[in-house]
């Protein structure tokens, strides 16, 4: 068997990324991403491609953010690694997108466990699993409790405060690596960074509060590149206990189609269970599953 051959491609070579089957969907899944060709990588082995990834960064951006393409040929784990490791782009997370109930599916749990051996392989870690969303008209409008009062806040400060004390206590697993590195501090900025980083106008973030004027949480309706989202729900730990998460929840979905939205992407950890069971309840769907992998070195 030969050694397989690592090339980046460019516009006159993007086709060939596409030569690689895709048990995983991803083609669909990303039919609305913009990917640029030069953030594309393969493996070839005898001329044929093996494994494939892309690299994706917000438009204009001139480095990558994340991983979130990555295909890999059964028995082809080792070509895989060597093309994520040998990457002029040192990104720290490598997202791996897949079908709803892959695990019960013998040839798509396969096909995630090969990509998840190359993610190894090449210096990844496992961080956590992650339900996608995606809330259309077709779903319904859920009903707002009517039990808190929304009103938008333009100090920073506010939002600051609430995330130190939100992320105190946390199910989110990427909230508590930050909180490793560097305490609640670290972790609210990564989410203020995060709130900023989306096109979506400032004045959407919102304060809840009891009708007595007592603080319970935020929510922080958004528009990624790739459309309107849930940015944040996070209820302040003495609030906890009522289920306040889903008058969030639900009043960040009002607001969302309140202003056009034609659909609205959200996501939670798998272990996020009251998260989750707030998402149902809401009539949001899962749509997709995500494994979320972290560089080691």
């Amino acid at each position: 068997m030969t050694d397989p051959v690592i090339r980046t491609l460019d516009h006159s070579t993007a086709h060939v990324f596409d030569t690689l089957a895709d048990p995983l969907r991803l083609r669909e899944k990303h039919r609305h991403t913009l990917f640029r060709p030069d953030w594309k990588r393969v493996a070839l082995r005898d001329g044929r491609v093996v494994a494939r990834a892309a690299w994706w960064g917000a438009p204009g951006a001139d480095e990558p953010l994340v991983i979130n393409w990555f295909d890999v040929a059964e028995g082809e784990e080792e070509a895989g690694a060597e093309l994520l490791r040998g990457a002029p782009w040192p990104v720290e997370e490598l997202e791996l997108d897949l079908p709803t109930g892959w695990r019960d599916d013998p040839a798509l749990r396969a096909a995630a466990e090969t990509r998840f051996g190359a993610a190894r392989k090449a210096g990844f870690e496992l961080l956590v699993e992650r339900y996608n969303y995606r809330w259309t008209p077709e779903c319904g409008l859920p009903e707002r409790p009517g039990r808190l009062v929304f009103t938008p806040e333009p100090d920073d400060r506010v939002f600051f405060d609430a995330l130190r004390r939100i992320h105190s206590v946390t199910l989110d697993a990427h909230a508590r690596r930050a909180i490793e590195q560097g305490g609640v501090d670290r972790a609210a900025q990564e989410e203020m960074d995060f709130f900023h980083w989306m096109p979506s106008p400032r004045e959407w973030w919102q304060t809840a509060r009891t009708p007595e004027g007592e603080p319970v949480g935020i929510h922080i309706p958004g528009h990624n590149p790739a459309g309107p989202c849930v940015g944040f729900i996070g209820v302040l730990p003495e609030q906890r206990g009522h289920g306040y998460a889903y008058d969030l929840l639900v009043e960040c979905t009002h607001f969302l189609a309140g202003h056009g939205a034609d659909f609205i992407a959200a996501a939670t950890d798998q272990g996020n269970t009251p998260m989750a069971a707030h998402f149902a309840r809401a009539g949001y769907p899962v749509v997709r599953e995500r494994v979320n992998f972290l560089a080691t070195r």
